[in-house]
């Protein structure tokens, strides 16, 4: 009798194929660890670190999900300020980013809102209410994070229901969004982060696809970046032309060219300084050091270029 099992095997095991895609690697990225970098005073501690941004004066600024929700370091990791929960009142924080006039946005995943506060913590701006389906122009469900374009413009990531990209003008005034879920270009399971190149193309961090799209400034779809690891946290560095990638699922800082090619590598699981558990977002300082924001690790940790 003649047995179709070796055809419905090849079937299977090719249904398989895209999931089986081997991940890109690189070098050595040429990094060392700061020991002991953020020095916290007595009676601090962070939460769970998910945002981390460098402003202008090379401070270092990071968002978490504990009793200081925002603090800020000078580059030798001296806390400069620390802002609590009675300033900056989050249910929790996700993305933090500074604007070009060196203001901070603050992204509340669960309160469903994005804050603007001066350096010296005054709200200057709130945007988003109750949780809003996907075609709102004024809500957000779950947003992670922004990109600032020259003149103060932003693009958010709303993010993990949304499944969507928006943009806003400087003011806060809706501009247009695009994205729904699926696995389709175009399409969004997760939109974890945002950022721009000088050209203006928006690169999206499409975490549980697995993959970064990118799109022309009006959301016009141009391509995609795959087997790169699970892109939880985008960085780009002006002076390399180069976007760095917190792979949170695989504990790892990907550092991509303009082309989506690996040109390095720093890091794997662990405990101990040095390691990463669930590398949650990234920044990179005009020295080219790279700081990175863990959740489970409850920590920030600075690798200064050799």
């Amino acid at each position: 009798m003649k047995t179709t099992l070796p055809l419905l095997t090849i079937l299977v095991g090719s249904s398989f194929l895209p999931l089986m895609a081997e991940l890109k690697s690189g070098p050595p990225l040429p990094h060392h660890l700061v020991k002991d970098w953020a020095q916290l005073p007595k009676g601090y501690n962070f939460g769970e670190c998910s945002g981390v941004d460098v402003d202008k004066q090379g401070n270092v600024w990071v968002f978490n999900r504990g009793a200081w929700p925002l603090i800020q370091f000078d580059k030798t990791g001296k806390m400069l300020q620390a802002w609590s929960e009675e300033t900056i009142r989050v249910k929790s924080a996700h993305g933090v980013r500074v604007d070009p006039d060196g203001n901070l946005w603050c992204a509340d995943v669960k309160g469903h809102t994005l804050i603007k506060l001066s350096p010296t913590g005054r709200v200057l701006m709130v945007l988003g209410r109750t949780a809003g389906d996907n075609k709102s122009k004024d809500a957000f469900n779950e947003p992670t994070g922004f990109a600032f374009t020259s003149d103060g413009g932003f693009y958010v990531s709303d993010g993990y229901v949304n499944q969507r990209v928006i943009q806003f003008s400087k003011a806060g005034e809706y501009i247009r969004h695009w994205g729904e879920k699926g696995t389709a270009d175009g399409q969004f399971n997760l939109v974890h982060d945002v950022v721009l190149d000088p050209q203006g193309r928006v690169y999206v961090a499409d975490r549980t696809n697995a993959r970064i799209q990118i799109f022309t400034p009006e959301g016009k779809f141009i391509g995609k970046w795959t087997d790169i690891g699970n892109p939880w946290g985008l960085a780009y560095a002006a002076k390399e032309n180069a976007i760095y990638m917190a792979d949170g699922a695989n504990n790892r800082v990907v550092k991509l060219n303009m082309d989506g090619q690996v040109l390095g590598v720093l890091g794997s699981y662990g405990k101990v300084q040095g390691k990463f558990d669930f590398a949650h977002n990234i920044a990179v300082d005009q020295e080219g050091s790279i700081y990175v924001v863990e959740i489970k690790n409850w920590r920030v940790q600075k690798f200064a270029k050799q």
